[in-house]
C-alpha cells in the first residue's frame, strides 16, 4: 500500500498501557502487550502526527466487578456502558502509565483521556460515549490537518483498537491496521474482530513492511 506524503498520515496508538499487559496481572493483562512499543514507534515515524489515548477509569465505576464469572458479560445498566470489567487503568496507579518506550502524553500531537465518568465505558477513542454522540476532538482535529491516512495500533485488537479504527474508517479516513503493533484479548475475538474491519474496509496489515512511504 502506497502511503501519501506524511503530512497526510497520522499514527494512533491506542490504550497502550500497562494495565492491558503482563505487567499488571491483576488487571487486564494482554499476552505480549508489553512488547508493541518497538512497532508503535516505527508506524509514528511514517506519520507526520502521532496520537494517543488511555482508558482513564475510577475504582468506583458502575461496570467493576470482582466476579470473575462476569468480566466481559453484558448486564451493566445505562447507555454508555455494556459489559463488565474489573478495575484497571486508575489514574496514579502503574496501570494507568504508557507501555514501556512510548513516549509521554504530553509529547504527542493529540491525546485522549476517555471512560472518566462512572457510568461511562467507551471503547473506541473518537468518542466519549458507547452512542458516538459525544466527540472526544479526534475526528475535528484530523480534519483540521487534512489528514487523509491513520496507521492504527494499540490495545486491545479486539475491543478498544477495533472500536477506534471503525469510527475512523466511518468519518472518511483511509485506516490501516497494523497487527504487528496489536495484541488481542482472545484468538476468536481477534478474528470476528478482523472480519468485521475488513468488512467494513479497513485495510490490515500484517506489518509495516507491507507499506510503501511517499517519495
Amino acid at each position: 500500500m502506497q502511503l501519501p506524503e506524511k503530512r497526510f498520515v497520522a499514527s494512533f496508538d491506542v490504550d497502550a498501557q500497562r494495565t492491558f499487559t503482563p505487567i499488571c496481572p491483576e488487571e487486564l493483562p494482554v499476552e505480549g502487550g508489553d512488547r508493541i512499543g518497538p512497532e508503535l514507534n516505527r508506524q509514528a515515524e511514517l506519520a507526520g502526527w502521532r496520537l494517543g489515548s488511555k482508558d482513564s477509569h475510577s475504582p468506583e465505576a458502575v461496570w467493576v466487578t470482582e466476579d470473575p464469572d462476569k468480566i466481559g458479560q453484558p448486564g451493566v445498566e445505562g447507555d454508555h456502558v455494556e459489559e463488565h470489567w474489573p478495575v484497571h487503568a486508575v489514574p496514579g496507579t502503574e496501570g494507568f502509565e504508557l507501555i514501556p518506550g512510548l513516549p509521554k502524553p504530553a509529547d504527542y500531537d493529540f491525546f485522549v483521556w476517555k471512560g472518566v465518568e462512572l457510568d461511562m465505558h467507551p471503547y473506541g477513542a473518537c468518542y466519549h460515549d458507547m452512542n458516538e454522540r459525544i466527540s472526544t476532538g479526534v475526528i475535528e482535529w484530523l480534519n483540521e490537518r487534512d489528514v487523509s491516512h491513520v496507521l492504527v495500533g494499540g490495545l486491545a485488537t479486539d475491543f478498544c483498537v477495533k472500536a477506534t479504527a471503525l469510527q475512523l474508517k466511518s468519518a472518511g479516513f483511509a485506516t490501516v491496521l497494523n497487527l504487528a503493533a496489536c495484541r488481542g484479548i482472545t484468538e476468536d475475538g481477534v478474528e470476528e474482530s478482523l472480519k468485521t474491519m475488513r468488512e467494513a474496509g479497513i485495510v490490515t496489515i500484517g506489518s509495516l513492511d507491507e507499506l510503501v512511504p511517499a517519495a
